[in-house]
């Protein structure tokens, strides 16, 4: 009876939260421990790893800077556009983003979830809800946080789903997971919805925990049922679940300053490289440049030819 009403008292009310997290930084030294040999055999094998082994992986980790560093050159100059016409139009989209990363702990060996322990708690900010990502795709989201270390929630968990979208033509749809760590599931895609094998998923933005454009799998099988309203649809997700050692925590800014402020600036030019201009003043001080738009114009009163 007493475990009866912990667990109605603890689900319904949350009033258990406080001793979860007090329990948890006191088992926090034994979860080291055990993890103490895994990080001694990583450890060790990083510092046996031969010299040709190293320079080669060295050659290519520079052949891929080197690459990487010329494609961010023209993402930088598309966000800072990207952002400014966004601020125009007064989008409501969450722009520039902040990224933490965090180590594995332990994985949930129950069946029936998929979810993993980090090395990142509230002392760094972390909060139930905050999307993970790893280097390939969205890797889950946090579920419990201790001062110490959080719990992620994997995106194959059977409870965990989240809305995407159709990279090659915007359907949307809901990734729901599985319980296995290759498979997601896409609920309610009617039969003859335009989605085959290889399409991207992306998360799409809607319901405001994960923010758009990230990957997050890839369709595998589409298989159409005439005796149902909708088809059966799996996707392999980007993110390496099974092998990631290293996640990244998501932050969102959600507050820009209007257009021409002293703060978007800065981030523009901090962005680019350049040093941001300093200025003593608040920044509500300075005030916004006019932005002048063009005047509008009649496609009616142009040639055929002119209109596009």
């Amino acid at each position: 009876m007493v475990s009866v009403l912990l667990m109605i008292a603890d689900h319904r009310v949350h009033y258990l939260e406080s001793v979860r997290a007090s329990l948890a930084t006191i088992v926090y030294p034994v979860q080291f421990v055990v993890d103490a040999p895994v990080s001694m055999s990583n450890w060790l094998g990083d510092n046996l790893t031969t010299r040709a082994t190293l320079q080669e992986e060295n050659q290519r980790l520079r052949a891929e800077e080197t690459v990487l560093k010329a494609q961010l050159q023209r993402y930088i100059s598309l966000e800072m556009e990207n952002m400014r016409l966004r601020r125009l139009l007064d989008s409501t989209t969450q722009l520039g983003d902040r990224l933490q990363v965090a180590e594995l702990l332990a994985i949930d060996l129950d069946p029936f979830t998929r979810q993993v322990l980090i090395n990142k708690g509230l002392q760094h900010d972390i909060y139930v809800g905050q999307p993970v990502l790893d280097a390939d795709g969205i890797f889950g989201q946090v579920i419990h946080t201790t001062p110490l270390n959080s719990v992620v929630m994997l995106v194959t968990d059977p409870g965990h789903a989240l809305p995407v979208h159709v990279n090659r033509n915007g359907l949307r749809a809901i990734a729901a997971g599985t319980g296995n760590n290759q498979k997601l599931e896409l609920l309610y895609i009617p039969n003859n919805a335009d989605i085959k094998a290889g399409d991207l998923l992306l998360t799409s933005g809607l319901g405001g925990t994960f923010p758009a454009g990230y990957p997050v799998g890839i369709v595998t099988e589409v298989t159409p049922d005439s005796t149902q309203a909708y088809a059966t649809v799996y996707a392999e997700p980007k993110a390496l679940l099974d092998q990631s050692r290293e996640v990244m925590l998501l932050w969102t800014d959600k507050t820009l300053p209007p257009l021409g402020g002293e703060k978007l600036d800065a981030k523009l030019s901090a962005k680019a490289g350049a040093a941001a201009p300093a200025s003593n003043a608040p920044a509500a001080a300075a005030p916004a440049p006019a932005v002048v738009l063009p005047a509008p114009i009649d496609i009616r009163n142009l040639p055929p030819g002119e209109v596009e």
